[in-house]
């Protein structure tokens, strides 16, 4: 059984009398461990889908299991609840608290979850090991760089030791030679820490590193890279049915 699926899921946005569909009836699966990346034109629906797996947003029709749990029959207390404990979500802006500590930024997602004060101190030491950060635990954004800024925001969404990581642009503000340390890093994270990751980008290059590549266009999803089956529309089993 796949860890998430995607079923049929469409979402519509309405803008004035015009009707946008940036997903239309998509379906997708993704197996433990996998590496998704996504890519599109502007407002095609990357951020859309991804905010959906992540349970940010909900679609107007489809469905949306994760590891068993159909989060789109959750209610909106439930499902608060099941974001913090499954989800890990990396920014393109990094999001950081600006007057909180590195360590303090990354603890954050725990104190939603019943732990103790220890138990988050050894979770938050273990995620900035992770990222190569354990020397700059007491410093505070505006003293790191773009790049560790960035590393920081990737040990807050590996914390809690999700099921899923979602990373919406996560090289967009950076340099290029630091764009290819963070893409090192969380191919090494998806492989040593067996993470799921889907991570929407602008960057063929970027995109390159995972393991199979999707692109979306006029609301559907295409397979266009990776492992197995190359070229094929995620979504041509429900149009075949139809």
């Amino acid at each position: 059984m796949p860890l998430i699926e995607v079923k049929d899921v469409t979402k519509r946005y309405h803008k004035g009398d015009e009707t946008i569909t940036p997903l239309d009836a998509v379906s997708l699966n993704v197996e433990q461990g996998e590496f998704l990346s996504l890519m599109g034109a502007s407002g095609t629906g990357k951020s859309t889908l991804l905010n959906l797996i992540a349970s940010i947003d909900r679609p107007d029709s489809g469905s949306i299991c994760v590891d068993g749990t159909e989060i789109t029959r959750l209610s909106r207390t439930k499902l608060a609840r099941w974001r913090a404990a499954n989800i890990g979500y990396i920014f393109q802006t990094h999001n950081l608290v600006p007057v909180l500590t590195a360590f303090e930024n990354i603890e954050l997602p725990l104190l939603l979850l019943p732990m103790s004060r220890s138990e988050r101190r050894k979770r938050v030491d273990i995620a900035l090991r992770a990222v190569d950060l354990l020397d700059r635990a007491e410093h505070y954004p505006r003293q790191l760089s773009g790049g560790q800024e960035q590393r920081v925001g990737i040990a807050r969404a590996i914390v809690a030791h999700p099921k899923v990581v979602v990373a919406d642009e996560p090289t967009g503000d950076l340099d290029p030679t630091t764009s290819h340390q963070i893409l090192d890093l969380l191919k090494r994270l998806n492989k040593q820490l067996n993470v799921t990751l889907l991570m929407v980008t602008h960057d063929v290059d970027a995109a390159q590193i995972a393991d199979k590549q999707f692109q979306l266009d006029h609301g559907r999803l295409v397979q266009t890279g990776g492992a197995n089956a190359p070229f094929v529309e995620a979504s041509r089993e429900h149009e075949a049915a139809g």
